[in-house]
């Protein structure tokens, strides 16, 4: 045997006990057998528990669409062509309160149609053989279940629970407005017809009844009616994906009953693109109506200046031009036509380069309802500025402020704004060169106009007037016939390609393939997290080979566990695996004695760490095999603070080692006969006020030297090494020592005292006995029930278990 304990391992062990540990944990088998039923039990109650939950979708195209009459210089519904980010806007509105307070109130999804299910009230929407048709501007209860029973296809009663309220809640539909209404019964129950108009004091509607699908008598369903701004939150969970590199989005929404989110999809589609072509048309309703208060007011003038040039002819007497007064005013008209266009043009480009410097957002630019855009490069310009604006709308959304990519885009708009005013600047420098010339024109035809008559110069004026005023008349004509065709052509921006549709699809919640997965997972994880943890957490020791990793002491042999009525195993029990246990400890520890002993009497010390790790059984029991084998053998009781052996025997223990050790009785008077053949006892007598002394005493030497000399095996059984000193003084009697260490119940910790010792040198021929051991899923048999006798017993203890199991069955 080793002096010294070698902890390192190497990897071969590690491997063994990795495989041992998993062994350990594989052997708890049985609570996977009673978890993993429970698991799947579980999750069985939950796929049938759980509400069914249903996604559908519907895809719709966003795309602007313009009249291909129309340019952009013409058009009413003019746009510059850049591309606003119309996906992500739809998809924010698809979400707002606004829109859908729309399509509850429109599809009236703020009634219930419910019936009884086994775990809930189940909505039963489109699946009814009525509907409810509300009394405008009615008062309706709101929160409360409303029953309906059908005694026949037709008839049905009406019952409503109102639990003890003295009030009631109604509300108005049309108007928004909740009221208190007091009531005076419990219970409402009355009998009507399908069709038939209820007037009551919380209820105006009547049931209409689907012709296809007739009334069971017996079934039984429910309404209720909720608040509008309860019902619009759950239906903000409208779910818009855009479908990546395309103008398109998947507009999806998850709820328990198909036909619902069917119409609701489909509604609020068809909400959204009437609402997209009311607001895509907005411009040009404000356009034609500040065209039509102009056109009115040009109509006017038009009229005067007419009515004024007549008046002047026929007072002057003059009605036509001469020759030269013809081409002087046929010249000015154009000018003053191609003026007044300019000044108009510059009027506009000024305004768009004051908004492009004032402003940081470019997505909405004003367009030149009223103007012709000759130039194109503005008009690229500004739909590219438009473009760049809306990517960091959307970028801003997603990344901070210093992302390189949000810095970037920002260059690019800078670097798009100025080239835009250079170009804005450049224009307006020719536009003004082309209005000077055209005042200096006609500076020209001025002059030349003063060489006219008088008469004939006042009538040319008339003339240019009314020329003006008609051309404008007819251009504000025009406009206002471009508005009309343009409102009236106008198409929603929104298509519909694929409406929401039941084809059958499958529920998405509960995923019951999933759930089962998850319950097996968990039935296997959780005892399997308990079995680990208890591995983790146990501080005692187990098994031979927990003892064999934490001292360099030999492990002698394994004593099972005690069932006999007391601590006489070996006596009441001679065939039991505890009997057999210490006839194998019987002959191991002769291996331990030194050949100096052979023929000598032999002494064997008993001890522990601690009380209640089965020394005093071990003692026992060790000195009755040795007395049952015809060795003449003593047992000594040398707990001097706690006295046990006698017990057993049936043995009083007025007289012991303490009388001896105080002079009070001799050696011979302390001996006490036991009734198992070659076995003697000294109790330990009185509990004195210092063991310690008198274990140290001479007295103790002469009475082991008297023992030694009347008998083959003395056992000791000594107080535990670990609480007190006496046991030490003790072991310099033995020829050999046993360390008693329990199942279950001995700290790993305790080891380390002993270990010190062994180490030291202090203590020698020391073996340790594993008690009160029992087979454990997970720890197997160790060395069985002792050194040379546990595989065979181990072999005869499974058979005998299985033998039991079919005996059973």
């Amino acid at each position: 045997m080793e002096e010294d304990f070698n902890f390192i391992k190497n990897s071969d062990e590690s491997i063994s006990d990795i495989k041992d540990y998993l062994f350990r944990v594989l052997a708890h088998w049985k609570w996977f057998l009673v978890t993993i039923p429970i698991g799947l039990a579980i999750a069985y109650y939950i796929n049938i528990s759980t509400q069914k939950q249903f996604g559908l979708s519907a895809t719709i195209s966003i795309t602007e669409k313009q009249n291909p009459l129309f340019s952009s210089g013409t058009s009413i519904a003019f746009n510059w062509g850049g591309v606003s980010d119309k996906v992500e806007g739809v998809r924010r509105y698809l979400s707002s309160r606004t829109h859908n307070e729309a399509v509850v109130k429109e599809l009236q999804f703020y009634i219930e149609y419910l019936k009884k299910g086994q775990f809930r009230n189940e909505d039963v929407y489109g699946k009814t053989p009525f509907k409810v048709i509300l009394e405008p501007n009615q008062y309706q209860l709101l929160n409360t279940l409303v029953r309906i029973d059908f005694t026949d296809d037709h008839n049905f009663n009406l019952t409503v629970n109102f639990e003890d309220k003295s009030s009631i809640k109604l509300i108005n539909y049309d108007t928004d407005e909740i009221l208190d209404y007091s009531i005076s019964n419990a219970t409402f129950s009355q009998q009507f017809s399908l069709d038939e108009e209820l007037r009551l004091p919380f209820l105006n509607l009547a049931l209409q009844s689907i012709r296809e699908m007739k009334a069971v008598a017996g079934s039984s369903y429910m309404i209720r009616f909720k608040s509008v701004n309860s019902v619009v939150g759950s239906y903000q969970r409208v779910r818009a994906t855009p479908i990546k590199n395309t103008s398109l989005l998947n507009v999806t929404l998850v709820g328990p009953n198909k036909k619902r989110i069917v119409d609701y999809l489909n509604k609020t589609v068809e909400v959204l693109s009437e609402n997209q072509l009311k607001d895509k048309t907005n411009y040009a309703y404000q356009t034609l109506e500040f065209i039509d208060q102009q056109f009115e007011n040009t109509k006017d003038s038009l009229r005067l200046i007419e009515d004024d040039l007549g008046e002047y002819k026929q007072e002057k007497g003059i009605y036509n031009l001469s020759s030269e007064g013809a081409q002087i005013f046929t010249n000015t008209a154009s000018l003053d036509q191609k003026y007044y266009e300019l000044v108009d043009q510059l009027e506009y480009y000024q305004n768009l380069e004051n908004y492009i410097k004032t402003h940081h957002n470019f997505t909405s630019i004003p367009a030149p309802a009223m103007v012709n855009v000759i130039d194109g490069s503005i008009s690229s310009e500004v739909g590219a500025l438009t473009q760049l604006s809306a990517a960091k709308i959307k970028l801003e959304s997603e990344v901070t402020s210093s992302h390189p990519s949000l810095v970037s885009l920002n260059q690019e708009i800078v670097t798009a704004k100025n080239v835009l005013l250079e170009n804005i600047s450049s224009l307006k420098k020719i536009i003004e060169l082309d209005i000077k010339n055209s005042e200096r024109r006609l500076d020209i035809y001025n002059s030349q106009l003063q060489k006219l008559p008088e008469k004939e110069q006042q009538l040319l004026n008339y003339e240019r007037k009314y020329i003006m005023t008609e051309n404008n008349y007819k251009y504000l004509l025009q406009k206002r016939y471009e508005a009309d065709i343009a409102i009236a052509a106008s198409v929603s921006d929104i298509t519909i390609l694929d409406k929401a549709k039941d084809t059958g699809q499958q529920s998405n919640k509960p995923r019951t393939g999933f759930n089962y997965m998850v319950g097996i997972l968990l039935s296997i994880i959780l005892p399997l997290f308990i079995i680990v943890a208890k591995e983790i957490f146990d501080t005692k020791i187990q098994t031979v080979e927990n003892i064999e990793k934490l001292s360099p002491i030999p492990v002698l042999g394994v004593v099972g566990r005690n069932d006999a009525k007391n601590n006489l195993a070996v006596v009441l029990k001679p065939k039991s695996s505890v009997a057999e246990a210490f006839r194998a400890l019987r002959s191991n520890i002769h291996f331990l004695f030194s050949r100096s002993k052979i023929g000598q009497t032999k002494t064997v010390v008993i001890t522990s760490s601690v009380g209640g790790e089965g020394k005093t059984f071990v003692s026992i029991n060790m000195a009755t095999v040795f007395a049952m084998s015809g060795k003449k053998t003593i047992l000594v009781g040398l707990d001097l603070r706690k006295p046990k052996i006698f017990g057993d025997f049936e043995l009083k223990n007025d007289v012991g080692v303490v009388n001896y050790l105080i002079g009070q009785k001799t050696k011979e008077e302390i001996i006490q006969k036991t009734h198992v053949e070659n076995l003697d006892m000294i109790s330990a007598g009185p509990i004195p006020p210092n063991p310690s002394e008198l274990i140290m005493s001479t007295a103790t030497d002469e009475l082991i030297d008297y023992l030694k000399d009347k008998y083959e095996y003395i056992i000791l059984d000594t107080p535990p090494i670990g609480l007190v000193a006496d046991a030490f003084e003790l072991v310099k009697y033995a020829d050999v020592t046993l360390y008693v260490v329990r199942q279950s119940f001995t700290q790993k910790g305790m080891l380390k005292m002993i270990n010190d010792k062994y180490m030291k040198k202090e203590i020698s021929n020391v073996s340790i006995v594993l008690n009160d051991f029992k087979v454990k899923a997970g720890f197997g048999y160790g060395y069985g029930y002792g050194y040379g006798y546990g595989q065979g017993y181990q072999e005869e203890e499974k058979k005998s278990f299985f033998k039991r199991i079919f005996k059973k069955l």
